[in-house]
């Protein structure tokens, strides 16, 4: 893999599998909001980075930058996308606020412009494109400011907390495959997951503690 001259780990160019200008965004993304609460990379859990990406737009790999960035990892659960569509993150860390980057609308035009983005509107996967354009594209990234890339903003009595975790556990009376207990649905007497219960579920409302 050719290297350039991006100030970002070299593992998290291949942690997200290629170069393009949207995971740097959200690495970038992240170090400002953590420099803002003035916390560091998080190790385990109790903090929570909400990236207000959608599905269905191309712009989703900032979140693997975010969580690169924050080490707020889908797997630790320190991690929901809100699915509104917009290139923005909220980081929450309990005890010490809450802080909303997003990218400004301008920068976005600007980039829109780079030769990069004629490819991807071909269809043409990033791995694909020649480096040379790629690395332009990714270079804007890098060599803007912060403030020219992104409006920061704190956000006052932000709450956002998950359930309790537990550890209990439930055998589908159908499949036999076990399912944790919050998500056991009960159907005619039986213990069933949600697969085989036949339930469709509520949508996931983070913001509002629906979950």
């Amino acid at each position: 893999m050719e290297r350039s001259n991006s100030p970002l780990p070299e593992w998290t160019w291949e942690f997200h599998g290629h170069r393009c200008p949207f995971m740097p965004i959200g690495y970038r993304m992240g170090i400002a909001a953590m420099r803002t609460l003035e916390v560091g990379r998080a190790k385990d859990h109790g903090t929570y980075a909400l990236v207000e990406i959608g599905i269905g737009h191309p712009q989703t790999c900032m979140a693997d930058g975010v969580m690169a960035s924050t080490g707020c990892t889908y797997g630790k659960l320190m991690m929901e996308r809100l699915g509104f569509g917009k290139m923005a993150m909220i980081l929450h860390v309990p005890g010490r606020g809450a802080v909303r980057v997003s990218l400004r609308a301008e920068f976005q035009d600007d980039l829109g412009r780079q030769e990069f983005f004629a490819y991807r509107k071909r269809g043409v996967e990033p791995s694909e494109i020649p480096a040379e354009v790629t690395n332009a594209a990714v270079a804007k990234v890098l060599d803007a400011s912060d403030d020219a890339l992104f409006r920061v903003e704190r956000l006052a009595n932000f709450e956002f907390a998950r359930p309790k975790g537990s550890f209990a556990k439930v055998k589908c009376d159908q499949c036999g495959e076990y399912v944790f207990e919050r998500y056991v649905r009960t159907r005619d007497g039986r213990a069933l997951c949600i697969p085989c219960s036949g339930f469709a579920e509520s949508h996931v409302n983070l913001l509002d503690g629906v979950q």
